[in-house]
Parts: C-alpha cells; structure tokens; sequence
C-alpha cells in the first residue's frame, strides 16, 4: 500500500511576490501560468519597476508549434504567435524577457543557463505540477539558492517522478500506484517517501515477498 504522512513529501504554500528581490526569474507549466500571472499582477500594483528585471519561462498547454523548438517574446519581438490565454495577459506585461518552450528538458536547460549568471537578489518562483517542481528545485539547490529565494506553488496534474531502488531508472508522469520500471522490468509499488536530491518518490519492488501477487492497480495520481 501507499505510505502517507512520510515528512519528506513536500508541501507547497500559494505563490506571493516578494518585492525586496532584485531581479525575479519565474517557471511555468500549464496552469502554473495562472499562478506567475497572479504574482506579476502582485508586483505591477507594489513594485511596478520589478516586472523590467523579472524573466518568465514558460510551458503552456496544449504544447505549442514543433517539440523541439522554443519561442523568445520580448517586449521589441511582438507576440504574433502567441498562445490563448494566459499568455495573452502575460505578453501584455513589460517583462524584460517571456519565453516559450514546447517540452520540459528544453526549459530547465535554459533555467540552467540563467541561474549560471544569475546576481544576488535573484528570487525564484516555481509554478505547475509536482514533477516539474521537484526538476527545477533540483537544479536551485545545486546553486546553493536559499530557502528565502524560492518560492512554490503545485498546479496541474499530480502524476509522480519515480526512481526505482533496484536499478535507478526513473519513470516520468507515474499516474498508478504500481508502475512498471523501464529499466529493470520490476512492478514497483510507488512510494510517498520523496527525495528533492533525486526529485522523485521512491519505487521498490511490489510482489517482493510473493513474486507474480500484485496489488490491485489503480489510477491514484490525477
């Protein structure tokens, strides 16, 4: 069975703007984007001047134009293919730079890039489902970002990232209380115990004890 109640599974408090940061660096996905538009709002009321040094990467759904391209909007570029809404509002912002991605990796290799020249005063905001949440927290922590610079907030689908124990193959967008690892073939049992060094839940074995005896498996992650 599921273990609940584990303290390692994070938890995630509303997006806010935090107007002492200098410069602001947002990530969407799908809904995520409502989340970031409401924290832009926040600092066009207080902070007017912040939305000029403030950068989205954005997401949306349905995924826009081919898979592997990428579309930069900056206040010079125009929106002329932009996606339906929020992005219609987003793009009416004066952000010093709103740029689209068609798939996951694509984003947070340009994330990466950011914080690689990010200054101090750089807070960071982090907006979608909990797999892509748990992808980009992985990469702050490893520039050392402080708890007091990032901020949270899960939307969207809550399919898990797994890691399986046996072998370290992990499963993307894991809907099912029992999955089938990729890597080794074992029906995992998808646990609630949630690393933020992997950024994913931890997948061991289900028929260990009665090889062949699975679990009823059921759609759990919606």
């Amino acid at each position: 069975m599921l273990i609940t109640g584990i303290k390692s599974k994070p938890v995630y408090a509303p997006l806010h703007a935090d107007a002492r940061g200098r410069y602001h660096l947002m990530l969407g996905h799908g809904a995520g984007g409502v989340a970031l538009l409401r924290v832009l709002k926040e600092l066009e009321e207080t902070a007017p001047a912040a939305l000029g040094a403030t950068r989205v990467l954005y997401l949306p759904r349905p995924m826009i134009g081919n898979a592997s391209a990428s579309v930069a909007i900056t206040p010079e570029s125009g929106a002329a293919d932009a996606p339906a809404d929020p992005l219609a509002e987003l793009e009416a912002l004066a952000l010093a730079e709103l740029k689209l991605f068609a798939s996951v990796p694509e984003l947070l290799t340009d994330f990466r890039a950011l914080l690689e020249r990010s200054l101090m005063g750089t807070r960071l905001y982090v907006a979608g489902p909990e797999s892509f949440i748990g992808l980009a927290m992985k990469i702050a922590l490893e520039f050392n970002l402080n708890k007091d610079e990032i901020r949270a907030e899960e939307l969207g689908s809550l399919a898990r990232r797994v890691y399986c124990i046996h072998c370290r193959a992990t499963a993307e967008e894991v809907r099912t209380n029992i999955v089938r690892c990729g890597g080794c073939g074992r029906w995992l049992l998808v646990r609630d115990h949630y690393s933020r060094r992997l950024a994913a839940y931890m997948g061991v074995m289900a028929d260990a004890e009665a090889p062949g005896e699975l679990p009823e498996i059921r759609e759990v992650f919606v």
